[in-house]
């Protein structure tokens, strides 16, 4: 991808690794266990009972993986492609509301006209019958569900939107532009950035997650995704006037986030980035904070473009990358 052709990302996500991709490993005290589905591009990930249920961009389809660890594919075609920027879009997440599947649809794909279907928030029935609760978004990338609500990142529009099951929405947090100092972005570009000052990218929030009445979020940062510009910032669940709180600093792109079982926040970074080669391989990474002191581990590393992470139980955590890869971290029982 040409260098200038990245100036364009500040209002999207870029999924692009040069290379193959390196083995992860697991931390001391994990293991890890990896399932590919070769062709597939995995997003979203959420749990059905006991079945794992899985988004691929790459075909546009839900996918459920049961006890006998088959992908069943099921449910409508989204539309799924490129978007403008070469990245891949389609149905990024899906979760299990009530007697329907709540699915957030990316925007529309380069090569196609937009459909109904495109950039909206969509309820797929057990028949498989699909109902637009709104398609009133530039680029809904994630969505949390508490208390009646959808809690929708809107990630074009650097914007928390409250959504109601009739489709009436209201913007409840709007993220400001981050500023990056000039000697940073020198390392980049020695030529471009030689003044004094500092340059802002857009927030881009990607993951999203409601716990102890605030709302989480994880900010990507714009182009060009220096190293340690990320954050996790929170808000009171009700919104207010007050700006995000951070929580969270000197990430690599974080793209999702969650808490486990014992309360600690888990953050999936999506890498480092380099201009010449894009996201590197191997660069993401799953980062535990400890609740009390803050403390953060590696407890999964060596990750190539990793989007989701859920946590299954107390001791299972379950990674997708865009590669077609599913990690399924475990905790070894203490003796």
């Amino acid at each position: 991808m040409p260098s200038l052709r990245t100036l364009i990302i500040a209002t999207g996500l870029l999924f692009l690794a040069a290379g193959a991709a390196a083995d992860p490993v697991a931390a001391p005290g994990y293991r890890l266990e990896t399932v590919r589905k070769p062709g597939a591009a995995f997003s979203g990930l959420s749990r059905d009972g006991e079945a794992l249920l899985v988004t691929d961009l790459a075909s546009g389809r839900l996918h459920r993986r049961g006890a006998d660890g088959e992908f069943v594919a099921f449910g409508p075609v989204f539309p799924h492609g490129l978007d403008v920027i070469g990245d891949p879009t389609g149905p990024y997440r899906v979760v299990r509301v009530g007697d329907a599947l709540i699915v957030a649809q990316g925007w529309t794909p380069v090569d196609a006209g937009e459909g109904p279907l495109d950039h909206a928030l969509v309820a797929v029935g057990d028949d498989g019958n699909t109902h637009v609760i709104s398609s009133d978004f530039w680029n809904p990338f994630d969505f949390a569900v508490a208390n009646g609500s959808y809690y929708v990142i809107d990630a074009a529009r650097n914007s928390v939107e409250r959504m109601q099951p009739d489709g009436r929405k209201q913007t409840i947090m709007t993220f400001r532009r981050m500023r990056q100092e000039t000697t940073a972005m020198r390392q980049l570009s020695p030529t471009e950035f030689t003044e004094e000052g500092g340059y802002e990218v857009d927030a881009v929030p990607t993951g999203i997650t409601l716990r102890d009445g605030r709302i989480h979020v994880a900010l990507f940062g714009g182009f060009p995704f220096l190293d340690g510009a990320g954050k996790v910032v929170s808000a009171p669940e009700t919104g207010g006037t007050a700006p995000p709180r951070i929580d969270v600093d000197d990430l690599n792109a974080p793209v999702a986030i969650g808490f486990d079982m014992d309360g600690g926040m888990l953050v999936l970074e999506h890498g480092r980035y380099e201009q010449k080669e894009g996201f590197l391989k191997g660069s993401g990474r799953l980062l535990k904070l400890d609740k009390a002191t803050g403390a953060r581990q590696a407890i999964l590393d060596g990750l190539t473009r990793p989007v989701s992470v859920l946590v299954w139980d107390e001791r299972r955590l379950v990674v997708s990358e865009l590669a077609g890869n599913l990690h399924f971290l475990m905790r070894e029982p203490t003796r």
